[in-house]
């Protein structure tokens, strides 16, 4: 059998190598096409033909990065074109969650009721901002206390938006960087530069499909140790060049199929997780959606670790945990309350660093401003990074994941933090429904008004008061919280508290100016919470309930008041030399026999107002040792002998009355009047304890031309007439009886009533 030297087989190598690095058509000036047919010789001397040749494999030809007319319109420039991750064509369709069915129910309520609008023309505004209203309340009270399992489905929701989706929210420009320079690009982890704020980071991040076809093609943000390999580059490169990372988790755990364990897996994770704790530069990591295992430790070994409010971070799913321990994956709820897999849960812990909030409904009912408040948590905490030299940031990294699980027995609780040591989320779990506080407020309600007609019992209303001044005070907090503004509302107000409790001292004006501002900023921006319309509700119960109190309190003093008015008055009458004045009048009248006071003489009208004068004078004594502003009305004259005026005179005097009070209310209902009354209770409103002296002229004018016009409506010759015919009237009366001189000075009926009347209006 013929053999080949190995010098021939070295050379024909060299000559396959040389083949393989030619760039052109031929080699060392030997066209290839000679070379296709060599002869070679073997040690018996005879020749062997070796042929070698080479096909070409026809592949699909690869587009350019970039299309060559690309649209400048698109956000991010050029360069955006090198992600293949697009808007969908068609929107996702809506999917309820199973503990989300009862919302539906008020949702297609709604619905039916705005169509029936739309139909019949009818008005039914009332009734669909009422079912609004209790949709929110109601969807409220579900996310505020969701089970752990229920967070789970959320995490998982099909419609939950996806790494690419948070990064081109949040970055100005972004440019995706593929392979992993071993022979594969997994697309289900994604790697690229992007830029917040005018700083460089280096995003890495699991990345699910958003429909079947995605999902398919991302292999359900599952990676292979491909994936792993190209966040392992993107790792060096960034800690080269000095560009701080961040990284998205959001898998179910590492694509365990028998290729990938074949190719590394596990040596794959390993060597991210010893690659991520010697990375010179700073590392924050965000759960977006459901952490599992190994494969989303491999990119969170990280200086920070947050997590979206609706975030699970396990390893091993409820699932899995159930069917080993339970021996049935129905057991999942409560496998999911045992493993400590929310965000909360993990806080308390200390394996998370920090909550990111997310809307009502969870992320995918407002991507955008998900990734916003994203946005702000990478740029603070990175903020405090940046700070650290090197070694202080490996030795914080270390010691993240160092005190993880650990403690030690036998240790007494310091008494100061065992103090402190108050759970945060108790008063949440014992808040009670809007439903609630609503009925109790209007129960309240009716009994102050019962209380108010008769004589029942004022109800007490601080305890209610104070309730609702709690809700509210966590609804400002949930707001905040959501806002990103709660360290700093929580700041303020100790510093508030402090000022307060200090006797002496005063905050200085700057910290007042930086409180005023602060509360400027969280009024415009509270509009924008997700609790805003059950905050402002509450609000308006509070109001309603203050106004309430406000009557009842009012009533209180007013019947107390009365009761020692009238207690004063009794001491006043038993007096003894009252009571015998009193009783001697009593028996003169009687000895008179007269049967009406126009039948008494002018001697015991005038003891009588003498008495009632004592009396009168008397009682403003003891009225003013309690401390009440007393003023005694002058008699006018007509006060003191209306009751002596014939029948037809009273009658007179009441139908000029009703002539006049007919003639103010035209006026006062009159087109050119209404619109200065308006206008002068605008401005009154705004004055408030404003002290501008244009605004207090404005108003002085107002009044002075309200007063004219109702001057002008009564000074008509008829009036005056009348008027004037009624006084002479009087006077005749009063001088027929003796009595005009004790009213040289009275003005009429007529003229009280005009100003009066101007006083009342104006």
């Amino acid at each position: 059998m013929a053999s080949i030297s190995p010098a021939t087989i070295s050379s024909a190598k060299s000559l396959g190598s040389d083949h393989l690095r030619s760039s052109n058509s031929c080699i060392n000036g030997v066209q290839l096409r000679e070379l296709g047919r060599t002869r070679l010789l073997c040690s018996g001397k005879k020749k062997i033909d070796l042929s070698v040749s080479a096909k070409l494999r026809k592949v699909k030809k690869n587009e350019y990065p970039w299309p060559e007319d690309p649209d400048p319109n698109v956000k991010g420039g050029v360069l955006t074109h090198l992600s293949p991750f697009k808007p969908l064509k068609t929107k996702p369709k809506p999917v309820t969650l199973d503990f989300e069915k009862p919302l539906m129910d008020l949702q297609k309520k709604i619905i039916d009721v705005r169509k029936m609008a739309n139909e019949t023309g009818l008005d039914f505004s009332d009734q669909i901002a009422s079912l609004e209203n209790k949709y929110q309340q109601a969807l409220k009270e579900l996310y505020l206390h969701l089970t752990p399992i229920q967070r789970v489905n959320i995490a998982r929701h099909p419609n939950r938006p996806t790494f690419l989706d948070h990064v081109f929210n949040i970055t100005e420009k972004f440019v995706e960087l593929h392979g992993d320079r071993a022979g594969y690009d997994d697309p289900a982890i994604v790697t690229g530069l992007g830029m917040i704020d005018g700083r460089s980071y280096m995003f890495i991040g699991h990345q699910k499909g958003r429909n079947t076809k995605e999902n398919i093609e991302r292999n359900f943000g599952m990676p292979t140790p491909h994936g792993y390999r190209k966040a392992l580059r993107m790792m060096y490169y960034a800690d080269h060049h000095g560009f701080p990372i961040v990284t998205f988790i959001d898998t179910p755990g590492a694509y365990a199929d028998l290729k990938s364990e074949e190719l590394g897996q596990g040596e794959a994770i390993a060597h991210n997780l010893r690659t991520m704790f010697g990375l010179k530069v700073p590392i924050i990591s965000i759960v977006i959606g459901e952490g599992g295992s190994g494969g989303a430790l491999a990119i969170g070994c990280a200086n920070k670790l947050l997590m979206l409010e609706n975030a699970v971070f396990y390893v091993a799913s409820p699932e899995a945990c159930a069917a080993i321990l339970w021996k049935t994956a129905k057991a999942a709820p409560k496998a999911a309350e045992k493993l400590k897999i929310t965000a909360t849960e993990l806080t308390k812990l200390q394996i998370a660093d920090g909550i990111i909030p997310e809307p009502l409904g969870g992320a995918h009912a407002d991507s955008s401003w998900t990734s916003q408040q994203i946005k702000k948590a990478i740029v603070e905490s990175m903020d405090e990074l940046v700070k650290m030299d090197i070694e202080d940031l490996l030795r914080h990294r270390t010691q993240k994941f160092r005190k993880i699980g650990g403690f030690q027995e036998g240790l007494p609780v310091d008494p100061k933090r065992k103090v402190n040591m108050k759970s945060k989320e108790e008063p949440l779990q014992n808040k009670a429904s809007t439903l609630e506080l609503e009925s109790e407020v209007e129960k309240l309600k009716e009994k102050i008004l019962k209380s108010k007609d008769s004589s029942i019992e004022t109800p007490n209303v601080d305890e209610l008061v104070e309730k609702l001044k709690l809700e509210i005070d966590h609804e400002l907090s949930e707001a905040a919280e959501a806002l990103g503004l709660k360290n700093r509302l929580v700041k303020w107000r100790e510093e508030l508290s402090k000022a307060r409790n200090a006797q002496d001292e005063h905050m200085h004006p700057a910290q007042l100016d930086k409180v005023e501002k602060f509360k400027n900023e969280f009024s415009q921006r509270l509009t924008t919470a997700p609790n805003y319309a059950s905050l402002s509700y509450k609000l308006d119960m509070l109001k309603e309930l203050s106004k309430a109190k406000q009557m009842s309190e009012i009533k209180s003093k007013s019947t107390l008041l009365k009761q020692q008015v009238n207690m004063k008055y009794k001491e006043i009458l038993d007096h003894p030399d009252i009571k015998k004045k009193v009783e001697m009048l009593k028996s003169e009248i009687e000895k008179s026999g007269a049967s009406s006071p126009n039948d008494l003489d002018h001697g015991l009208k005038k003891k009588m107002m003498e008495v009632k004068k004592e009396i009168e004078i008397e009682f403003a004594t003891v009225l003013r040792s309690m401390d009440l502003d007393l003023k005694i009305a002058e008699s006018n004259g007509l006060d003191s002998v209306e009751g002596s005026l014939p029948l037809n005179l009273k009658s007179m005097i009441g139908e000029l009355n009703e002539e006049i009070e007919g003639k103010i209310e035209d006026t006062v209902n009159s087109d050119e009047l209404k619109d200065k009354i308006s206008l002068l209770k605008l401005e009154l409103a705004k004055a408030g304890k404003n002290e501008d002296a244009e605004l207090q002229k404005r108003i002085q004018v107002l009044i002075k031309d309200i007063k004219e016009t109702l001057t002008e409506a009564l000074s008509t010759s008829e009036l005056i007439e009348k008027h004037g015919n009624l006084r002479s009237e009087i006077e005749k009366v009063l001088e027929s009886d003796g009595s005009s001189s004790r009213s040289p000075n009275s003005e009429s009926k007529v003229g009280e009533i005009n100003t009066g009347a101007e006083r009342s209006y104006a």
